[in-house]
């Protein structure tokens, strides 16, 4: 029974989630078309509301494999004009709406308050998150050109484990473990962000899993294994360079910091053509790259696609990983076709 504790342990650990030592929330790659995944700050930051949902399959080929999938919206809590009274918010023909005179009148958010929501599954293996959160921000301009925002997320995680479907190869599992099907452990969540954005650059900074807390997966007659959820610390920047009057380059960067754990980071890189598509590279330190690309068919609908090719020991086995996100533009009654201060 020793033995098979030690298995189980080990298994916890690898799915990315349970174990204190790894990092146990999902990854994205594309975070950079939905920020508000990562950081509650952002909820309200434009004039609609924006819908996101994204399935992640990660991982081809490797069986129980994380898959993620996640829907969030969030939209300002009162509609306001604040932001709009510049023509070159509509999608005007012959013109590029994001060029040079779309940025030189850009100014700060009035102050206003901005809410989410969450939904998010999250399964590898015999092992299944299930989450749940509402996210409240308030925004306000610092400077003319300047805005910070600061958000909370409360909600709640299900962890659950199959036992079924644990499987050690050779090693032969415990009746009273198999048989105890699936545990459920409910916790509560907390996180919290700030946001500094401007029309050249945003800074972030999120906390997720505030509080740290033990959970261990029992039927109250079998004792399987317990872990901790760790604090999770995540810093974005990016930074917009006009190309041309078409064309802008828009570098970023993601930090994360998951104690005991070495620092990681991801680089993106996105080239946007008018407020129409852009395409894009990531690279993830000590994980792989990514080739990423987007279009918005219209006012109300944008979509975007991500392929991952892992340079770690899994790219022997893995034929890499798929991400979609589709997103709705709700309420979207000027015509803007992508993000003004999330771009």
């Amino acid at each position: 029974m020793k033995k098979l504790m030690r298995f189980i342990w080990m298994s916890c650990c690898l799915t990315t989630y349970v174990a204190g030592t790894a990092q146990q929330r999902p990854y994205y790659t594309q975070y950079i078309m939905n920020n508000y995944i990562l950081n509650p700050a952002v909820a309200g930051i434009e004039n609609y509301w924006d819908a996101k949902a994204s399935h992640r399959m990660q991982w081809i080929g490797v069986q129980d494999a994380p898959v993620t999938t996640y829907f969030t919206i969030q939209g300002p809590l009162k509609k306001g004009d604040y932001d709009r009274l510049n023509p070159t918010s509509f999608h005007a023909s012959g013109s590029n709406p994001r060029g040079p005179a779309y940025w030189r009148d850009y100014v700060a958010a009035e102050p206003h308050h901005g809410i989410g929501f969450t939904i998010l599954n999250d399964k590898t293996g015999p092992l299944n998150r299930f989450a749940a959160y509402g996210s409240y921000a308030y925004h306000m301009g610092i400077s003319p050109g300047t805005s910070i925002s600061a958000g909370v997320s409360v909600g709640i995680t299900n962890m659950s484990l199959d036992a079924s479907k644990l499987n050690f190869g050779s090693v032969t599992v415990d009746p009273a473990v198999a048989g105890s099907g699936v545990i459920n452990k409910i916790r509560p969540d907390i996180s919290a962000g700030l946001w500094l954005y401007s029309k050249d650059y945003f800074l972030g900074i999120a906390a997720q899993q505030i509080v740290p807390q033990q959970i261990a997966f029992s039927d109250n007659q079998v004792y399987v294994e317990k872990g901790k959820l760790i604090p999770h610390l995540f810093f974005s920047a990016g930074y917009r360079i006009p190309v041309s009057d078409d064309v802008s380059l828009l570098p970023s960067a993601l930090i994360r910091y998951i104690s005991p754990l070495p620092v990681g980071f991801d680089i993106n890189a996105k080239v946007q053509y008018q407020d129409l598509l852009w395409l894009g590279g990531s690279y993830r330190y000590k994980d792989g790259y990514a080739a990423m690309a987007g279009v918005n068919l219209n006012r109300n609908i944008n979509i975007g696609y991500s392929y991952d090719l892992q340079t770690s020991n899994l790219n022997t086995v893995s034929k890499g990983t798929h991400e979609i996100l589709v997103g709705f533009l709700i309420g979207n009654s000027y015509g803007d076709w992508c993000p003004r201060h999330l771009w």
